[in-house]
């Protein structure tokens, strides 16, 4: 893979600079997009308490991500561009808001244990790149961490629904029909056409910053799914690649 995206432009035709980040973040993409995890749960095989550690850490991280979602709406050069991501935090805040309490009603998870939990070092690490990504970069910044972060569930969750299969409890099925719908599909279209754009008119040296940013958004979401395997006596022995240690090393 080229290091520069303008070495990867010159050699494919009608380039994206998406592809790009893409190719330059393996082989953790592939590890993330085709994780034990998200085989597991499309086959509905997947442990109730590892589902159950997953998610009470995904929810500690979703007020973060939906920080860093209004941190875009701020930074959008656009109307219509605030006006996707602003309907895009509705549906974080009202339709993945409701499916976590129902879930979590299922799972046996109380309040207290959901609304104030102990952050694994992933969850912790993963929050803290969103954090600087939006507090110390622009409008481009931002993108580079929500595109994959939101990209590899679509790219699972697809892979999942072509399938056929559906797992029977319900908070498996949900949780692949909320990142396999049209609509998630579109807006997770427009947000790369967004990175594109900017990420084309960007200096090289901004080009490996974003470069930089989305390969450790796709290391941290195998540490993700990894860590929810921690302390349930399922660890994988193969572990992940990803480390840890809260960020970015250009950051």
């Amino acid at each position: 893979m080229p290091a520069t995206y303008g070495e990867y432009a010159v050699n494919h035709e009608n380039p994206r600079f998406t592809d790009w980040l893409r190719a330059r973040s393996e082989p953790s993409w592939t590890e993330a997009t085709d994780h034990r995890f998200t085989r597991e749960l499309r086959a509905d095989e997947l442990d109730d308490a590892v589902f159950r550690r997953y998610l009470v850490q995904d929810y500690a991280f979703l007020e973060t991500l939906v920080g860093a979602f209004g941190h875009a709406v701020g930074d959008a050069p656009t109307m219509g561009a605030k006006s996707r991501l602003t309907d895009f935090l509705g549906t974080l805040t009202d339709e993945e808001s409701d499916y976590f309490e129902r879930s979590f009603d299922a799972l046996g998870v109380d309040e207290s244990a959901h609304d104030s939990p102990d952050l694994t070092p992933t969850t912790a690490a993963f929050r803290d790149l969103l954090l600087r990504a939006t507090g110390r970069g622009g409008y481009a910044e931002t993108l580079a961490v929500l595109v994959p972060a939101e990209w590899v569930y679509l790219a699972w969750a697809t892979a999942a629904d072509s399938d056929g299969d559906r797992p029977d409890r319900f908070y498996l099925a949900e949780w692949v029909d909320l990142h396999a719908v049209p609509a998630f599909e579109e807006f997770v279209g427009w947000l790369r056409a967004e990175l594109d754009r900017e990420g084309a008119a960007a200096s090289e040296r901004r080009q490996e910053r974003l470069a930089d940013l989305f390969r450790r958004t796709v290391e941290l979401e195998v540490a993700f799914f990894d860590a929810a395997y921690v302390g349930t006596g399922e660890e994988d022995d193969g572990g992940s690649a990803a480390t840890t240690d809260g960020g970015d090393r250009s950051w």
